[in-house]
């Protein structure tokens, strides 16, 4: 049935390049699909040099139809591809070993199995706290219109995997088919404008519309049913999953997040939450036309109906109708407060707006167990029960957005406030146990610092701004609206009592009730960062006036952990084995505190910046790191994979709670790691860290190789999110954000960043130990779920990676002697990867295990690689002077088309 509807897909997509372009075109397409298939099933070397001779002759716009042909080929593959994934999921479920994440169910047979008490598992999820944190990314390639025509197709394919079709259903369907490729065929794939952070937000909202309104309570409603067969009692479930949101709060780098920008993306998420719910009890009504006459109603909901402002001597005897018509004439009252919303209902201005959300809730619950009470449970179990359910989960804010700046930034603002109140503080000249003492003194203190009558620098001024627009959102909209306060590049106590500083400046830490408004979120991201987490909390955690604030937020702590700068830093092993001892150091220290620990996994969606599985990172945590809650963020493209198809965003949800839920209460499955483990991993950190460290930062003429062989130059240019590349206007790397790095890197087929150092480590590390060292890896590949992690990360990667396609790319660097000292340093490192990762494995081809990921890969890549090479020929011509609009138009088609094929971007 895939191959079928690929090729269904295909055929559609050649006839419409036929009919727009003409046979010409079209054959120019099928002659370079027919070589490219011939060079990666013969591995026939000609093929490759006929396609570099025909790229090499066509003018730039036959250039861009065919990129365009061969990425929206891609695109269609992708979407064949999930719905044959839902399908076969649907059918056989995750069946005992096979490959995949198991499903709450599954996890919930494995608890009971286990003998632990269903107390013990009501207790569990009673305290999960599981948030998946949707960022902005500058490297999210694809338009919403794009998406949307995606979807269309999408769902003419579930048509014919959840049913079958007469001859004439099929035909109209082949015909909407037709359509929607014609579409999207002639939609303009890339921007004409850069994003602005408002259109980020509105892109992120839109999910919800697809997925999250609909999917979230569905499997809340899931779980319960389950967990009543489990424990064989009827079980309501708090808010266990709720959402989180980077968009419009994340300023680290992003010039363009400012207080207004704050202050709109909080009013248009409150806005699209409560036309969510208005529409949604509109629905009701119309569903709960029952008659008093016919079934009797709670004294509840009777006051309810009786103070309803809709009396209709229509509906006098409808009680459920005119109870859910009162409340949605509140609801629309509290959106014409909060956020001006007119809905247009005539009662809205008759009746007092909900207080907050709890309020709503209550109202609802009053319907439900009235219904619940006299025989109406289908009723109250559907639209009405999810709609508790999302109230539960979004609130009156739909999602906590997170502030995160650099502490860089925290310092220079602290640093200035502090010189205008008591001149010649000289606060950044002073050694950390001083600034300890004096921000210590300043958060015990009641006085402000700032002055509404001095003029600070506009940085300063723009800091001030955004905290005073998160303290009245508090206030405005309630605490759930902003959570979090996230210090990027921690490295120090000061760099969170500076935050401390900011917060009590604007109210929302207030000294002498010991009261904290939200959480401050130290973020350790590079190698060294790293290894200090664990004595930086400690120091932070022996501050009495700390720990009294931190009873005030339930003695939890909650600690981010970031994967993309560190693997940038130090490289993959390293990055993911300093992150792993990092969680152990914070593990103890925050058990001999007595503290709560939750993390914040800043993964992304390439292995080189921690992505992969997620249910298999969960569950590769060490013993104790879960503890039932955990943050990670949702970045980009992957947004888009995840949770742009509705059964596909319900699936990627629970298998966060499920994965959680397991390495929460079954936490033996990831044991302490024995001696030889640990010793084993360092000494293979080592050698990979000097081996990346060597390539990346010591290696003279690196910066410019980087910069001359991939396109990191283009994609500084396209229109692809409203963050500039680089923190700050250079060439450096240390510089350069790690998305576009990763990015570049995967544009290329080299993904270096996600293997680079392994082969050398695993070398050394069996030079020294011969035989035995083999075994002891191998040993740790079959017991350890944190190295079979990594090591099935990096499998997956390296089957992405194309030697002969970024040898095409090297060519691009000017200089030869450069070239020729670099790239066979990254094709000898290649081999001994691959070499390592088989030995250890035991595979003798790559992902041989893997078959779910395996064949659709192999599937995609001859349409992908004439991408690639044409992308090589475009920046040849543009970097030979030739930069008129259709080239630079042409690279960054390529860009958006190698994104696709590969299925993740930075």
């Amino acid at each position: 049935m895939l191959r079928k509807n690929i090729r269904m897909l295909g055929g559609m997509l050649g006839d419409i390049i036929r009919t727009q372009h003409g046979e010409e075109i079209f054959n120019l397409v099928e002659q370079v699909r027919t070589i490219s298939l011939r060079f990666h099933r013969q591995h026939d070397p000609a093929a490759e040099q006929e396609l570099g001779n025909i790229f090499s002759t066509l003018s730039i716009d036959q250039t861009n139809i065919l990129i365009r042909a061969f990425s929206y080929f891609s695109q269609l593959a992708n979407i064949a591809e999930d719905q044959h994934l839902i399908f076969s999921h649907r059918l056989r479920g995750d069946e005992a070993g096979k490959p995949g994440a198991r499903r709450v169910a599954q996890v919930l047979a494995h608890v009971a199995a286990a003998g632990i008490a269903p107390e013990a598992l009501l207790a569990t999820l009673e305290g999960m706290h599981v948030v998946p944190v949707l960022t902005a990314h500058p490297t999210e390639v694809k338009r919403k219109s794009i998406l949307n025509c995606q979807r269309e197709i999408s769902d003419l394919l579930s048509r014919r995997y959840r049913m079958t079709l007469t001859p004439d259903e099929t035909e109209t369907d082949n015909a909407a088919l037709y359509s929607a490729v014609l579409r999207l065929w002639q939609t303009r794939m890339l921007r004409s404008e850069r994003l602005t952070v408002i259109d980020e937000v509105k892109n992120g909202l839109s999910y919800y519309d697809y997925t999250f309104f609909q999917q979230i309570p569905r499997l809340y409603i899931a779980l319960e049913e389950a967990m009543c067969k489990a424990t064989g009692r009827k079980v309501a479930l708090p808010p266990l999953l709720t959402m989180g949101s980077w968009i419009g709060g994340d300023r680290d780098g992003n010039p363009f997040v400012t207080a207004d920008v704050l202050k709109e993306t909080l009013s248009l998420q409150v806005n699209h939450i409560l036309q969510f719910y208005l529409k949604e009890l509109h629905a009701l009504s119309d569903e709960l036309s029952l008659s008093n006459l016919l079934i009797p109603a709670s004294p509840a909901l009777i006051a309810l109906a009786h103070a309803s402002p809709d009396q209709s001597v229509q509906r006098t005897d409808e009680l459920y109708r005119r109870t859910v018509l009162g409340i949605r004439a509140r609801l629309a009252a509290t959106a014409q407060k909060l956020v001006g919303l007119d809905s247009g209902l005539p009662f809205s201005r008759q009746v007092e707006p909900y207080s907050d959300a709890d309020a709503l809730a209550a109202d609802l619950d009053v319907v439900f167990q009235s219904l619940m009470s006299h025989g109406s449970a289908p009723l109250a179990n559907g639209r009405l029960r999810r709609l508790r359910h999302a109230v539960a989960v979004f609130g009156f804010h739909l999602a906590a957005i997170d502030l995160r700046q650099n502490s860089e930034v925290h310092e220079r603002t602290v640093a200035e406030l502090l010189e205008a109140v008591a001149p010649g503080t000289c606060y950044l000249q002073l050694p950390e146990e001083e600034r300890i003492a004096l921000l210590s003194r300043e958060l015990q203190s009641p006085r402000p610092l700032a002055s509404g009558t001095l003029r600070y620098s506009d940085e300063t001024e723009g800091e001030l701004a955004i905290f005073h627009i998160a303290a009245d959102s508090h206030r405005r909209y309630g605490a759930a609206t902003i959570g979090n306060c996230i210090v990027s590049k921690s490295a120090s106590v000061s760099d969170l009592l500076e935050v401390a500083v900011l917060l009590k400046e604007v109210g929302l830490l207030r000294p002498r009730e010991s009261q904290l408004d939200l959480n401050i979120v130290p973020l350790f991201e590079t190698i060294d960062d790293l290894r200090a987490a664990g004595s930086v909390m400690s120091g932070l955690l022996q501050l009495p006036f700390y720990r009294r604030l931190l009873a005030f937020r339930g003695n939890m702590q909650e600690v981010m952990l970031g994967y993309s700068d560190s693997n940038k830093d130090g490289g993959f092993l390293t990055s993911g084995w300093e992150l792993y001892k990092a969680e152990r150091a914070l593990v103890e220290v925050f058990a001999a505190h007595d503290l709560t620990l939750r993390l914040f996994h800043g993964r992304g969606g390439s292995v080189g910046r921690g992505g992969g599985s997620s249910y298999e990172a969960i569950l590769a945590q060490p013993a104790g790191a879960v503890q039932g809650q955990i943050r990670l963020t949702e970045q980009g493209e992957v947004i888009a994979s995840k949770y742009g198809n509705p059964e596909l965003g319900r699936r990627n949800l629970e298998v966060l709670l499920a994965a959680t839920l397991e390495a929460t209460i079954l936490h033996d499955r990831e044991p302490v790691p024995c001696e030889s483990y640990v010793e084993a991993m360092e000494l293979l950190s080592g050698h990979a860290y000097a081996a990346y460290r060597s390539l990346v930062y010591e290696t003279d003429g690196f910066e410019r190789y980087f910069w001359e062989s991939t396109v990191i130059s283009e994609i500084a240019a396209l229109n692809i999110g409203s963050r500039p590349a680089s923190r700050k206007k250079t060439t450096s790397i240390e510089d350069l954000r790690a998305i576009p790095w990763v990015f570049s890197w995967a544009q290329c087929r080299l993904m270096l960043p996600a293997w680079y150092g392994f082969g050398s480590a695993v070398e050394a590390f069996i030079a020294k130990h011969g035989a035995p060292g083999l075994a002891l890896l191998q040993e740790m590949h079959q017991k350890w779920g944190f190295f079979a992690t990594t090591l099935s990360n990096m499998d997956m990667v390296i089957a992405k990676t194309n030697l002969g396609i970024a040898s095409r790319y090297a060519g691009l660097v000017k200089d030869a002697e450069l070239r020729d000292v670099i790239f066979p340093r990254l094709c000898a490192e290649h081999k001994r990867t691959v070499a390592a990762l088989q030995n250890i494995t035991g595979q003798v081809k790559l992902l041989q295990h893997n078959p779910v990921l395996s064949e659709p890969t192999a599937n995609r890549f001859p349409y992908l690689d004439p991408i690639n090479q044409v992308q090589v020929e475009l920046l040849r011509r543009r970097r030979e002077n030739h930069d008129d609009a259709l080239v630079r138009r042409g690279i960054h088609l390529s860009i958006n088309g190698v994104a696709a094929g590969l299925r993740n971007s930075g």
